[in-house]
């Protein structure tokens, strides 16, 4: 076996690295979503819109997302992870343009929340798979850190960007700039996407028979197999609980900074969430080669518990609402968040194998819509009640804590080669 391996290896020219950072770039313009609590903040006051109205166009754009993954993913292992970026990039940038064009609350939901929603799920479906296809897996959580780090750093330059855009043009003009450059700018991208070739085995791997059969366990999972596991369910809610809080977070920044500490420059601390939202990914991924996923959720989950209680008691009058304190707190909690997106990909991998990684981790990944949705509506309609956010606080606090409880329980899945062999 090694001995092919060196000899057919030569052949095939390794687009491991060429397709990782154009996924990271596609990431970086589909990050836009991050941007939602600058974009939110700037809706015209004469639309008449409170915070509930307000979640409503970000909580259904989360939720398209997640759901259009399991397609898209389907499709991008099935047809091409380049044809299926393409049209992610040409609805986002529709998307925006049907949102610059209105003044009406449904139908900007339609523009941002379906059509943009859509785009993003087609978009970041392509993204990571063919990238870790390229490496081996012990290089997994390294490489699906890079690859999503975009969507986490793109905030960095977009809050900034929008702001810019909409104080300097206005509102409708900003959204049909940003639609046009991102829907140029993943079309173009799209194409460096390749997978290898069937049966391509990276530089670096064990071969083919130390995994499966000498441990006597299926290595890839059909979908349906997926879902006949207990498994997958703690996964997606342990999902739910960890993106639904940063989510939650991520969606209302801007507004938590403003109305709760009376700080007026919010898109700075989302930029700043966005650089530790960026480096999560990548340093959680990293150390989840080494120390193990399981591990680094639990502190990740545990963290992030603290933080959010942190941000529930800041407020003008104390230390814990001054612009250093609220950077700091934001970019820890964009680091804990960012960490979800890095190691959720990669604990599907390692329980449910790559063959079908595509639509394996889409059907995880509707926890992340499920959770954003459900946060961040939950922040909306408190607010819009109660003039606070703390009972939001205190609920994602709550869950994240039993999220970091579940991962002491969950373990690989074992499924015996000989039940689908003999």
């Amino acid at each position: 076996m090694s001995e092919e391996i060196t000899t057919d290896q030569p052949k095939i020219k390794n687009h491991g690295w060429q397709v990782t950072f154009a996924g990271m770039g596609i990431n970086l313009a589909l990050g836009i979503l991050y941007t939602w609590s600058v974009i939110s903040k700037r809706i015209p006051e004469e639309w008449g819109w409170n915070e509930d109205d307000k979640s409503l166009p970000y909580m259904i754009a989360c939720l398209v997302f997640s759901l259009i993954m399991v397609p898209a993913g389907r499709m991008q292992d099935k047809i091409s992870p380049r044809l299926v970026a393409t049209i992610g990039g040409i609805l986002v940038g529709l998307g925006f343009i049907i949102a610059a064009m209105t003044t009406s609350l449904m139908v900007f939901v339609i523009g941002f929340g379906v059509f943009v929603g859509a785009g993003l799920g087609f978009g970041y479906a392509s993204a990571t798979p063919p990238a870790v296809k390229w490496f081996p897996a012990a290089k997994t959580g390294l490489i699906a850190g890079i690859v999503v780090s975009g969507f986490g750093l793109a905030s960095v330059y977009a809050a900034p960007l929008t702001t810019w855009l909409i104080v300097n043009l206005s509102f409708s003009t900003a959204l049909l700039l940003l639609g046009i450059a991102f829907l140029v700018v993943v079309v173009v991208l799209a194409q460096i996407l390749k997978p290898p070739p069937a049966g391509y085995i990276p530089a670096g791997s064990l071969p083919a028979n130390t995994d499966a059969k000498s441990n006597n366990k299926k290595e890839d999972f059909l979908p349906k197999e997926m879902l006949t596991t207990w498994q997958f369910y703690i996964i997606w809610f342990m999902y739910v609980c960890g993106a639904g809080a940063g989510l939650m977070v991520i969606s209302k920044l801007a507004a938590i900074a403003d109305k709760q500490i009376g700080i007026t420059m919010g898109f700075v601390l989302v930029a700043v969430l966005a650089l530790g939202n960026g480096g999560g990914r990548i340093v959680s991924g990293m150390l989840s080669d080494k120390i193990g996923r399981k591990p680094m959720m639990f502190v990740c989950f545990l963290f992030q518990a603290f933080l959010i209680f942190l941000l529930s008691k800041a407020t003008a009058e104390n230390a814990l609402g001054t612009i250093p304190a609220m950077a700091l707190i934001s970019a820890l909690i964009g680091a804990n968040y960012g960490a979800n997106l890095s190691l959720f990909p990669s604990i599907t991998k390692d329980f449910y194998g790559l063959k079908n990684f595509g639509m394996n981790y889409g059907l995880v990944f509707t926890a992340w819509g499920v959770g954003g949705f459900m946060l961040a509506k939950l922040a909306g309609t408190m607010y819009a009640r109660h003039q606070t956010f703390a009972i939001a606080y205190y609920g994602a606090s709550a869950l994240l804590i039993l999220a970091a409880i579940m991962t002491l329980l969950v373990k690989a899945p074992h499924r015996k080669l000989e039940t689908n062999e003999t």
